[in-house]
């Protein structure tokens, strides 16, 4: 039962559809992953060769059977040059970064070729994108796949198709690549600039170190948002540049984006507006909070907090 079982398995057709699903990496192109087939000028190739043969056979013309049986062997010998193009590679894939919706993903590949030159190899994931590479021989290479983001959340990555038609476009060899990472697309920031104006201010006995309004601590360069009033128009008058006074004090200002404050949006739209003000309140270095229908994030200010913020608006209603 079990020979059968393994039997059933190597001639099971979905492997030459799909592949074997999600593998664990690096992935071994070995022979039982590796698929050829003749391609539309391989077909038409073979026809001709049959044409060549019977006027070959019709008029007894051995110049005829030398030329098809020469083409022949040259198409039979093209078949193991074009399986050998991907045998034996190791792929590897990296974790992409996170990116906004509508913008470009980068996904790395490690590529692992320890034996001869390989050529014109194409790695897809549909009909349209394809990225076409050269291998030369014991060589590790790292490429970077480009795929257009469309929508909001935690994806998993597409399976991926390696193949090749090299030497002579006869033959298409192919193998899948598939593996078990996913990766995350945040809301595309979009809507008003403005940040809302409900903020709090909280008192503190070391100040906000460059964002209350009591004591002078130094200057910065103008973000857009800022308020027109802390501007040193002098320093400007000097030709010194657009700069933007901090104060320091008894007190900080804490924004909260707020779910209500985008009443009359549509799901996606109220996301966006959210995302491009969490942007907005870290260019403008304010310390900021995200209040969504059943969670509440503290107000802080960092790159970790933002990750934070847009993670939350990622997985929203998911």
């Amino acid at each position: 039962m079990h020979i059968l079982a393994a039997t059933i398995d190597r001639f099971n057709l979905r492997r030459f559809f799909s592949g074997e699903g999600p593998q664990s990496q690096p992935i071994f192109l070995h022979h039982r992953k590796v698929f050829i087939l003749p391609t539309r000028h391989g077909i038409s190739f073979a026809f001709l060769l049959l044409l060549m043969l019977v006027g070959s056979i019709n008029y007894s013309n051995s110049l005829g059977y030398m030329l098809t049986f020469l083409l022949a062997s040259l198409s039979v010998v093209a078949i193991l040059f074009t399986y050998q193009n991907l045998l034996n590679l190791k792929v590897s894939l990296g974790q992409p970064e996170a990116v906004y919706a509508g913008n470009k993903l980068t996904i790395p590949f490690y590529i692992e070729n320890n034996q001869h030159d390989r050529f014109s190899i194409h790695i897809s994931h549909n009909k349209s994108d394809r990225l076409e590479v050269d291998l030369p021989s014991s060589q590790h290479f790292k490429f970077v796949y480009t795929l257009t983001t469309h929508q909001r959340g935690y994806h998993k990555l597409p399976r991926f198709s390696f193949s090749t038609t090299f030497p002579l476009g006869l033959f298409k060899a192919w193998s899948y690549v598939e593996v078990d990472k996913h990766f995350l697309v945040y809301p595309k920031p979009a809507g008003i600039r403005q940040l809302p104006e409900q903020s709090l201010y909280k008192s503190t006995l070391t100040g906000d170190q460059g964002s209350g309004s009591d004591d002078f601590a130094g200057q910065r360069k103008y973000h857009p948002g800022d308020s027109l009033r802390q501007v040193n128009w002098k320093a400007l008058a000097k030709e010194q540049g657009l700069l933007t006074k901090q104060f320091g004090g008894d007190r900080y200002e804490e924004l909260w984006l707020d779910w209500s404050h985008t009443q009359g949006l549509g799901l996606e739209q109220r996301l966006s507006q959210l995302a491009l003000w969490i942007i907005e309140a870290e260019r403008a270095n304010i310390s900021y909070g995200l209040r969504m229908p059943n969670q509440d994030i503290p107000p802080s200010h960092d790159e970790g907090h933002k990750q934070q913020c847009m993670k939350t608006l990622a997985f929203f209603n998911q």
